[in-house]
């Protein structure tokens, strides 16, 4: 799980994009399943994390804390 460091509120690019034409996902849950919401239309997606950082290919901005 080499550069795949992600935390809350994170933009993360995954592997496939959005039916809507936007590849950008901010990271809203964390857990033993993890949330991304559509930076583009908003719709939100919950999958286990094992699946989760198979499909994501970058964290884009981490977030400040």
């Amino acid at each position: 799980m080499e550069g795949k460091e992600f935390g809350i509120n994170d933009v993360v690019e995954m592997k496939k994009q959005h039916p809507c034409g936007i590849n950008r996902w901010k990271i809203i849950r964390l857990g033993m399943d993890i949330r991304i919401k559509c930076e583009g239309c908003g719709h939100s997606v919950m999958l286990p994390r094992r699946e989760f950082t198979r499909k994501m290919k970058k964290v884009i901005e981490k977030h400040e804390e």
